[in-house]
């Protein structure tokens, strides 16, 4: 009771579901009974010349064929009905089948019969009159072994066997079974169907467990080639042998491999008559919960164990694509259960259709009147119209059936014939007839026997959920159609219509290892298949603003990395501002250098006529006074945002003035030497003091710069540059040097006149100087030297703005220094020690 209750709860799942997957939607019925299991049956068509009757077909559902076996009964019954009732199609002519007792229900029971004939040198299916021939015509499947087994018997006498169910390469060598017709189409698409169902919902990692044999191996190579394409991993690759002992000494270990992997997908393949099949039912029914991606002969509700409705599980079933037989459903439904013994029949409405009884309908079921019917179920939809093997039974029937209707024709044309003869000579006629025979059956589809002009298979795919109590639920989700959509466009699902559980849509995961978030980027380790990696943060000014990349991406010149390594920012275009404090620091102190400098001028013009400034040479005293003032202020060159101009004037007005300063000190310290070594009487270089010689050494050092400034810009000038390396997140506007040759000279040629002069000025620093003029000269030069000794380290270990701040700095310390050493002492004395500003004061120190 509790059962039927919790059956007719889930038939009031929303009522949406079904309108979302109208027409293909089923609910089913787990069998009760392990024996009631597809095994296969075997047909055998022949002709009469009378009408006939349902008997038949009434014996075998009553006695002789078990529930799952139903579905290959119904529609061989059904064809033959519309052949024999079509005028159109072998007339006068009717078509029949017949069985062997129990070869429905137990395969080893055919073996055996098969067997026991062979051994009495008889053939059910085939008469031996002398050389009359009675060609049969055998419809097995949808078991291998079943073919097989009586497939050398079909060649031996040249009888033509039709298979219906899955597609079997090994029987379609012509060599070994030249009298076999295989109705269902090659899955030769079924590896990249699945690939692609797997990778349209990113899984990455699934297990595989397939049968060892030929057919298992081509599935399993096929498939590696579509999930290399597709990065698609395998996690596990499980191969059940075909002998039963072998298999048993592994199946814990194939348990485990599933149960221990992190996979949540498996892909079946194989054969449901095998040792793979014992390993999917006792998987399922130890509760393993997986999403199982197989074909439609693994079609079955799994497990009758309970579990929670939000657990994910279920099956992708691939069924090949094919129109509904259009009056099955009706011709099934009006049979009357209560004719058969087996309540099993009962049951295929409970299995097969959406029911909405009543639960006292269900009860009275085994006691209903005479003229009950299986319609008080009210189906909405019909799975037996939609199964596969139904569909290649009821093709194999209307193949054979035009091939008879065609050799029915040139027979009558050749000549006259008795009616239902036609299968009673050899096959080999009919055989040839039926390869090359195609047509479109009731369905509306183009059925072609002749092997290789068939076209890839198309698939609808279905999922199947289970519930508890055995109760399950089949869904059409979408189709693969590899003939008529070009390669990454065959797949289209409904995935509005897909719950993985109970009220969510959310699809589970399936990954080897999660994919890296943005910033991150893949990392393989050596011997590791692809689908596994690590996730390492993307290098300095490197991005990934994806997941799951392999290789970052780098930033653009003028963009920087953000910290999270995901998104590239613009850099900030930076330079020696006059806003900037150091800017404005430099700044200030170059004008107030400058006043100053203006100011000590000043003084020295107002005082131009006492005896310290008269005694320091008037003139080289206003040119280094002014060449100083001209020094602080090119600084002011080196700040704000450089261009073409700036940059040539900097290191030129700098490099012309340094020089005027320099060669106005050396030409003071010529002086300062001359006057006390060469002017004492009889001495004959008197003359060079007396003519001024030592001024023309100022415009002779400054011409030669001004040479070597004229070089440099004619060979590679100074110009404008970005580093955009140097600081995280800034671009830096410098000027290039240009020549770093040239540039090199002129420090050069710079260094070697202050050395020049502080040499000179050192030798003559003892000399009997009433101002100590001599000394001050080398304590000028002294400091002038150590400020641009120590510029060049510091210059060549800083970058950007420093850069240019340390060079101004060196250029403001520098002239402060002459200025500081040769002019602020008599400043002093002028200013505030005046009674030393006198004649006789010099001469008391000379």
């Amino acid at each position: 009771m509790l059962t039927l209750v919790l059956f007719f709860w889930l038939l009031n799942i929303p009522s949406i579901m079904s309108s979302f997957t109208h027409p293909k939607c089923f609910w089913r019925m787990k069998q009760k009974e392990d024996r009631d299991v597809e095994t296969g049956c075997v047909f055998f068509l022949i002709t009469v010349p009378s009408p006939t009757e349902k008997e038949n077909l009434d014996f075998l559902l009553n006695n002789l064929i078990s529930t799952r076996n139903y579905q290959f009964a119904f529609p061989l019954a059904f064809a033959l009905e519309e052949i024999n009732g079509n005028p159109h199609l072998l007339p006068n002519v009717s078509l029949i089948f017949y069985f062997f007792t129990n070869n429905c229900n137990d395969k080893q029971a055919f073996r055996n019969f098969i067997n026991l004939d062979a051994k009495r040198h008889f053939l059910l299916l085939n008469n031996i009159c002398g050389d009359d021939f009675k060609c049969q015509v055998a419809i097995t499947g949808p078991i291998l072994a079943i073919s097989m087994s009586l497939a050398p018997y079909t060649q031996l006498y040249k009888c033509l066997q039709l298979t219906y169910g899955p597609f079997y390469p090994i029987l379609s060598d012509e060599e070994q079974f030249p009298y076999l017709h295989q109705m269902a189409p090659k899955d030769t698409a079924l590896a990249l169907a699945m690939v692609s169902l797997i990778f349209h919902f990113s899984w990455n990692w699934v297990g595989l467990a397939i049968s060892d044999d030929d057919q298992g191996t081509q599935f399993l190579s096929d498939l590696r080639g579509e999930t290399k394409a597709k990065r698609v991993c395998l996690a596990f690759v499980i191969m059940t042998p075909v002998d039963t002992y072998l298999y048993m000494s592994r199946a814990e270990v194939y348990y485990n491999q599933i149960v221990t992997s992190s996979t949540n997908v498996v892909i079946i393949y194989g054969d449901t008559d095998s040792t793979l099949a014992v390993s999917f039912r006792m998987w399922d029914s130890l509760g393993l919960q997986r999403i199982w991606v197989t074909t439609s002969q693994w079609d079955v509700i799994t497990s009758n164990r309970d579990f929670t409705l939000d657990s994910f599980r279920g099956t992708l079933a691939f069924a090949h694509h094919h129109g509904e037989i259009s009056g099955l459903k009706n011709y099934v439904q009006v049979f009357d259960p209560c004719k058969f013994t087996d309540i099993f029949l009962s049951r295929l409405g409970w299995m097969y259709f959406d029911c909405e009884a009543s639960t006292s309908k269900c009860k009275t079921l085994e006691n209903c009147s005479s003229n009950a019917s299986l319609e008080w179920l009210m189906p909405q939809h019909f799975d037996i119209v939609f199964s596969d093997v139904s569909y290649d039974v009821y093709n194999a029937v209307y193949a054979v059936a035009h091939a008879l209707h065609d050799l029915l024709l040139q027979q009558v044309e050749n000549q006259p014939i008795r009616r239902g003869s036609l299968l009673n000579s050899d096959c080999s006629e009919l055989h040839l007839r039926l390869k090359k025979t195609h047509f479109i059956n009731p369905v509306g589809d183009a059925i072609n026997m002749n092997q290789k002009e068939k076209l890839k298979a198309e698939y609808d795919i279905y999922l199947i959920r289970s519930f508890p109590h055995g109760v399950g639920l089949k869904v059409k989700v979408g189709e693969f159609n590899p003939t008529h959509f070009p390669r990454g466009h065959q797949l289209h699902l409904s995935e509005d219509i897909i719950e993985w559980a109970s009220g969510t849509r959310q699809v589970p995961s399936s990954v080897c290892s999660v994919d890296c978030h943005p910033g991150f980027r893949k990392f393989h380790h050596e011997g590791m298949v692809v689908c596994c990696f690590d996730c390492v943060p993307c290098p300095e000014n490197e991005i990934s603003n994806e997941t799951g990349v392999d290789q970052c991406l780098k930033c653009p010149e003028d963009q920087y990395a953000n910290s999270e390594h995901n998104q590239c920012i613009q850099k900030d275009m930076i330079y020696l501002a006059f806003d900037d404090p150091l800017g404005m620091a430099l700044s200030c102190m170059a004008l107030c250098l400058s006043v100053f400098t203006a100011l000590v001028l000043g003084v020295f013009v107002r005082h131009h006529d006492t005896p310290i400034v008269k005694a320091n040479n008037l003139t080289l005293s206003y040119i280094l006074l002014v060449s100083l003032i001209f020094c602080f202020l090119c600084s002011l060159l080196f700040i704000g945002r450089p261009n073409s101009v700036t940059c040539v004037l900097q290191q030129t007005t700098y490099a012309v003035v340094f020089t005027v300063a320099v060669s106005t000190v050396l030409a003071k310290t010529v002086t300062v030497v001359l006057a006390f070594k060469v002017t004492a009487p009889g001495r004959r270089m008197r003359w060079l003091l007396v003519s001024g010689a030592p001024n023309y050494i100022i415009p002779l050092c400054t011409i030669i710069q001004i040479i070597v400034c004229a070089i440099w810009l004619g060979a590679s000038p100074p110009s404008v540059d970005t580093d955009a390396h140097s600081e995280r997140g800034h671009i830096i506007i410098v000027c290039n040097k240009g020549s770093g040759t040239a540039f090199y000279c002129v420090l050069g040629y710079l260094g070697s006149l202050a050395l020049g002069s502080f040499i000179l000025a050192f030798l003559a620093r003892n000399l009997p100087d009433t101002f100590n003029e001599a000394k001050l000269l080398t304590f000028s030069m002294l400091l002038f030297c150590s400020v641009w000794v120590t510029f060049l380290p510091v210059y060549h270990s800083t970058k950007g703005k420093v850069m240019v701040a340390v060079e101004v700095f060196s250029i403001l310390a520098s002239s402060a220094g002459l200025l500081g050493c040769i002019f602020v002492p008599k400043c002093y004395i002028i200013l505030l020690r005046p009674e030393r500003n006198s004649l006789q004061k010099l001469r008391e120190k000379t």
